[in-house]
């Protein structure tokens, strides 16, 4: 089994081998070259999205605003109409996979990749040869359909946000939050259920 295999499979992995180097390269250039567009280029924004994003069904769009980072294109499935605010970050070590019809606010940080708590193991090593090593591993993260992270959230590997949940702002989501919740803190927590009076049409009219 390969590093990258052991990777993908949330196995310990050391995480400075070529072949997951290159494919962390590929994604870091193509978001260097994203980054540099402007408002006005949305045909090669768009071009660029499909090459880190090549396996998605965009759905009626994607809009990703800039700067974006991915750490690892291979590893992160985003669904149909996906938008996401400035300093959006997939941080890889694992898998994540995001459903259909996501917002997802500024400053909001996916992190998949998880060091050891003990310092020894936290150390890059450099062996015989030369050669630099770096042992972590990973937990997936899955956000469901029609869900909503607000500004400024961190959401943990091993995590699921279930269907239409409402993650708020400042949240760092460690555990897994059921569907149809506001759940907001840190750490993040449920702290009801979403129902038709949070209708914004409703406070409208009684407003």
């Amino acid at each position: 089994m390969t590093e990258y295999e052991k990777m993908h499979n949330g196995m310990i992995c050391d995480c400075l081998t070529e072949e997951l180097a290159e494919v962390q390269k590929n994604s870091h250039r193509l978001c260097e070259q994203y980054n540099k567009l402007g408002v006005d280029d949305e045909e090669e924004k768009k071009q660029i999205l499909k090459k880190l994003f090549p396996n998605d069904d965009f759905g009626v769009f994607r809009s990703m605003e800039t700067p974006i980072f991915i750490d690892n294109c291979k590893e992160i499935r985003i669904g149909k109409n996906f938008y996401s605010n400035i300093h959006f970050s997939f941080i890889g070590g694992n898998t994540a996979e995001i459903g259909d019809n996501v917002f997802i606010g500024p400053y909001c940080t996916l992190a998949t990749g998880i060091h050891s708590l003990v310092a020894e193991e936290r150390r890059i090593s450099i062996d015989e040869n030369g050669v630099a090593h770096d042992f972590e591993y990973g937990k997936p993260i899955k956000i469901g359909d029609d869900v909503w992270i607000a500004s400024n959230v961190t959401i943990c590997g091993g995590v699921t946000i279930g269907n239409g949940s409402v993650i708020g702002a400042g949240s760092v989501v460690t555990r897994d939050i059921p569907e149809g919740v506001l759940a907001a803190g840190n750490p993040c927590r449920v702290i009801r259920k979403i129902t038709e009076k949070d209708s914004m049409y409703l406070k409208a009219k009684r407003e």
